[in-house]
């Protein structure tokens, strides 16, 4: 008997084994390591201003799905053609990576004939959705620190706002106490702290800069997770069996609307405590 191992005889199982090498190359622990390089420098000023405008770009995509679907295919190509996030260092050297990768496939005949605005359309949606999954990381990040520190759910940096806006309110008038720390601590835990609108804004706007720094690093963490348990691998599987059907993909990813999730929750409680007064 032949000792040797069965050869990758069908295309099929020869493009998995190559998702799975670049997968393991890119988003592996050594590989999100050198990528996440690129991070420092003018993604920490970039960073902020693409947290601030991924509403718009859910936005944007959810009209051009459904003007799609009511037959204003020209109105809802142009929707989904509209790009709101200004392209960062480690967007570029993911895309870069992936555009070799299909070259390579397409060395080997395994890659998908499709256009290449169709492939470059599609390598632009595998970045934001994996920017995304950064995003959710960050939540459940914020949501982890309302439980620890305040002993509530925070989905959100709006929720987190307060409590948070409380807490150092509540720390520099102790320290301000002209009796000492101690008295300030009763005193305080007797009569709170009074805080104002703008003190509370300006508490959730510095978060909103710390978790959008939060989100440009936490690949370091979500990258060789989803890669451990496969995600990135099933998600790059997805892509080229779209681009094998020259399937338009164009309903916004999951991985959007999961990253969304907080702040729509939290939008939805302030509206209601506005309503009840």
């Amino acid at each position: 008997m032949d000792p040797r191992p069965a050869p990758l005889s069908t295309p099929a199982t020869r493009r998995e084994a190559a998702l799975r090498r670049f997968v393991a190359r890119r988003y592996g622990l050594r590989g999100t390591l050198a990528l996440h390089r690129h991070a420092l420098g003018a993604d920490l000023l970039r960073a902020p201003l693409n947290v601030m405008l991924a509403p718009v770009a859910l936005i944007l995509t959810g009209m051009g799905w459904a003007a799609r679907r009511l037959g204003a295919r020209r109105a809802g190509a142009w929707l989904r053609g509209r790009r709101v996030f200004l392209p960062s260092d480690m967007s570029r050297v993911i895309a870069a990576d992936l555009t070799a990768l299909m070259a390579d496939l397409r060395a080997q005949g395994l890659a998908p004939d499709a256009p290449p605005e169709r492939i470059a359309r599609a390598i632009r949606t595998h970045v934001e959705t994996r920017n995304a999954v950064a995003e959710i990381t960050t939540s459940l990040i914020v949501l982890a620190t309302g439980i620890l520190l305040f002993q509530r759910a925070t989905p959100g940096l709006i929720s987190l706002a307060g409590p948070f806006a409380e807490l150092r309110a509540h720390g520099a008038a102790v320290r301000d106490f002209a009796l000492g720390d101690t008295l300030g601590r009763a005193w305080y835990w007797a009569f709170p702290v009074e805080l104002s609108p703008l003190y509370v804004i300006a508490t959730g706007v510095m978060l909103a800069v710390a978790g959008s720094l939060v989100t440009t690093f936490a690949g370091l963490v979500a990258d060789p997770v989803q890669a451990w348990t496969g995600l990135h691998r099933r998600r790059l599987s997805r892509m080229l069996a779209r681009l094998d059907r020259a399937e338009d993909h164009d309903a916004p990813a999951p991985e959007h609307l999961l990253a969304r999730l907080g702040d729509l929750i939290d939008a939805g409680l302030l509206a209601l405590r506005s309503w009840r007064g």
